[in-house]
């Protein structure tokens, strides 16, 4: 294994983890100066000029068929428009970061799940283990978050249909998708997603933004590091990974998020979030180790 292979293998799923989890602190920043599906288009739209113009500049290659674009745009539809909808929709409703992050911890759980007769990828039993463990570790880390206040039906509703995108995107993208070029096929993805929210935007909101510094801020983060670099990021990681061994680092996403929220909303620690987080992080190496273990058998 070459140094930089295993630089890749060390610093990608941390890199990865770090900036998908700043995805909800970007959410707080911004939802309470526009709407979620405006916020949406306005990020899509942004997020596509600026692929169009990387992809014309370096003569990036374009899929060949209308077979093969239409794949790319349903993975972008699921990927970006139902999950992103879905986070931003339901946060805005009620749903707090930690009960989204905790809906979407469930995804590894239905990757694995799926993964088998989707991608014939086989979960072995210290991967469940890991599942279980991560799922527990999540728990753990949000159940104070649980009894914060109710909820609305829409807000829930919303929050799961983000875990239904996610999931179909990641196992969508795998089989579909897996050698799209980043740069063009990320313009079809996001542009697929901007129709739908230029669709959605009309019809259930006033599309009214507030351009304060703060909303400014959170836009430009929100495009530049996790639509660019996180997303993109993550496409490499299914690239190079089985689905359910990638979808496993989602596990570490609201321990994250805890760290980062007490560092910067001074949002207190439990020792019960901290045991969940050790847990969480368990869990994850154990569904690391059991897909490197069947990748060498």
């Amino acid at each position: 294994m070459s140094v930089q292979h295993t630089r890749w293998v060390l610093l990608a799923p941390a890199t990865f983890v770090v900036l998908w989890s700043t995805g909800f602190i970007g959410a707080k920043f911004g939802l309470p100066y526009a709407e979620p599906f405006t916020f949406l288009l306005w990020r899509f739209v942004l997020v596509v000029a600026l692929l169009l113009a990387l992809a014309l500049a370096m003569g990036a290659p374009w899929p060949k068929t209308r077979k093969e674009t239409a794949h790319i745009a349903v993975a972008g539809l699921l990927l970006h428009g139902v999950y992103l909808g879905g986070v931003f929709g339901a946060i805005h409703h009620g749903v707090s970061a930690g009960v989204m992050a905790l809906i979407a911890g469930l995804q590894p759980v239905l990757t694995a799940v799926a993964a088998g007769p989707v991608l014939g990828e086989r979960v072995r039993v210290r991967q469940w283990l890991g599942f279980a463990l991560g799922l527990a570790g999540v728990l753990l880390v949000v159940q104070h978050r649980l009894s914060s206040g109710a909820t609305s039906a829409t807000g829930y509703a919303l929050a799961f249909a983000a875990l239904a995108g996610i999931t179909a995107g990641t196992l969508y993208q795998k089989r579909f998708c897996s050698n799209m070029d980043l740069r063009s096929g990320g313009v079809i993805q996001f542009a697929a997603a901007a129709l739908a929210m230029a669709i959605l935007a009309p019809m259930t909101e006033a599309m009214v933004v507030q351009w304060t510094p703060q909303f400014v801020f959170a836009l430009g983060w929100l495009v530049l590091v996790l639509s660019l670099g996180a997303i993109t990021l993550l496409y490499l990681l299914i690239r190079h990974g089985e689905a359910a061994r990638v979808s496993s680092l989602f596990y570490l996403v609201p321990p994250t998020t805890a760290l980062m929220a007490y560092g910067m909303f001074d949002e207190r620690l439990t020792g019960t979030a901290l045991l969940g987080m050790l847990v969480a992080v368990i869990g994850v190496a154990l569904v690391v180790s059991g897909a490197r273990g069947a990748g060498a058998r």
